[in-house]
C-alpha cells in the first residue's frame, strides 16, 4: 500500500501507526487530487486483499492438460483449437501436475529440443500456489520468480485449477483481451441487468455485472450458488429466486452450469408475502428460494433441444423452498 499513501501525499513509514481499510477509504474519498481512474483502481487493490486466488482461476475442468508420454504430434493436435499458450503437463494424472509447456516449445521448438519426441522432454518447472492465498500475495511472489502460470493446490493437496500472472493483473486493472480471447460480452444497456451470463462468473464479477449481491456460501461460482441452493444437480430450465430475481438454469456443460439467465419478476401481493417470510430483518442478503423448471422465452429453445418440452412454473409448495418434481422417484 506503499504507493497509495504517497499518492496521498503522506511518508510511508511516517509514524509507523497502522490504520485500518475503511480509514484509508476515509482518507481515500477526501483527497481531491486522485482523478477517477486511480480512485477505481486504489478501489480494486483494496477490494482484492480479501479475495483468494481460488476466485480468480481457471477450474481444472476447463484446463487442457497434456500427459508426460505423450507424442508431441499429438499434443498439437489437441492444443490446436485451444485459446491458451501454456498447458501443464501431468504424471499419473491430474492430481500430479510435473511442470508446463509453452505451444511455442511444441510448434518451434529449440534446437536443444529438436529431437524431443514426447511432452515431457520439453516441459518446464511450474509454480505451485495454495487456493488460499491472497490475489495481491499471489501476484508480488509470481512476479518477483517470474512465472507466468501457477498451479493452484487445494487443502487436500489436488490440483483445483490454474491461474495466469493476467489473471491477477487483470483483477487489479480490468480485463485484458487480445486477438485469441473470446468476444467479450457486451456490457448491459442502460445499466441494466444481462439477460444472460457466464455460470462461471465468480461471486465479485457477478455481483459488478449485475448489480446483484449472492449471499454467502460453499461456491465461488454464480452456477455453484444455482446448484448450492437447488441441493442436487441442475437441469435446463431449473431456477433459484432470489428477492424479485430469478435465476435460471439456461445451459449445461456436461454437468457443469454454463450458463444462466436473469428475469426480474413482476411483485404481486402473494410474493411480497413470501419474500418478508423469507429474507430475515436488517441488511442480510435475500435467501433463495428453489423453483422447479421455469422456463422464459430467452431460454426455452435450449430446453426444447434438450428434451425438456414445454415446463410451467405450478403454484409455490412452499413459502421458502420448492423443488422440481422430476427428481422425485
Amino acid at each position: 500500500m506503499r504507493w497509495v499513501t504517497r499518492l496521498l501525499g503522506a511518508a510511508p513509514t511516517a509514524g509507523r501507526e497502522r490504520i485500518s481499510e475503511s480509514e484509508l477509504r476515509d482518507l481515500i474519498a477526501a483527497n481531491t487530487v486522485i482523478d477517477r481512474e486511480e480512485l477505481r483502481l486504489i478501489d480494486e487493490v483494496l477490494a482484492s486483499v480479501n479475495r483468494h486466488v481460488s476466485t480468480l482461476m481457471v477450474p481444472r475442468t476447463e484446463v487442457t492438460f497434456l500427459a508426460r508420454d505423450l507424442r508431441i504430434d499429438e499434443a498439437v493436435r489437441r492444443v490446436r483449437e485451444d485459446r491458451h499458450s501454456r498447458f501443464p503437463v501431468t504424471g499419473v494424472g491430474q492430481d500430479d501436475v510435473v511442470g508446463f509447456v509453452h505451444l511455442r516449445d511444441l510448434l518451434l521448438p529449440s534446437p536443444a529440443g529438436a529431437a524431443a519426441t514426447r511432452v515431457g522432454e520439453l516441459m518446464r518447472e511450474v509454480k505451485r500456489l495454495p487456493a488460499s492465498m491472497r490475489v495481491l500475495a499471489a501476484l508480488s511472489e509470481m512476479r518477483r520468480e517470474g512465472h507466468h502460470l501457477a498451479v493452484v493446490v487445494d487443502e487436500y493437496g489436488g490440483t483445483a485449477g490454474i491461474v495466469t500472472l493476467e489473471d491477477l493483473i487483470e483483477e487489479l486493472v480490468g480485463e485484458i483481451h487480445d486477438e485469441y480471447d473470446l468476444a467479450p460480452e457486451p456490457p448491459p444497456v442502460g445499466g441494466l441487468a444481462p439477460a444472460e451470463v457466464d455460470g462461471l462468473l465468480n461471486l465479485s464479477d457477478f455481483a459488478e455485472r449485475t448489480g446483484l449481491t449472492l449471499p454467502p456460501g460453499p461456491y465461488a461460482t454464480v452456477g455453484g450458488f444455482v446448484m448450492a441452493s437447488l441441493g442436487r444437480l441442475p437441469l435446463i430450465g431449473d431456477e433459484v429466486r432470489l428477492g424479485e430475481w430469478r435465476i435460471v438454469v439456461a445451459q449445461l456443460d456436461g454437468r457443469r452450469i454454463a450458463r444462466v439467465g436473469l428475469l426480474r419478476t413482476v411483485p404481486t401481493a402473494r410474493t411480497a408475502v413470501i419474500a418478508s417470510a423469507a429474507v430475515p430483518p436488517a441488511a442480510s442478503p435475500a435467501v433463495p428460494a428453489v423453483v422447479g423448471p421455469a422456463v422464459p422465452a430467452a431460454v426455452a429453445p435450449a430446453v426444447a433441444s434438450a428434451g425438456g418440452g414445454s415446463l410451467g412454473l405450478g403454484p409455490p409448495l412452499s413459502p421458502a423452498v420448492r423443488h422440481d418434481d422430476r427428481c422425485d422417484g
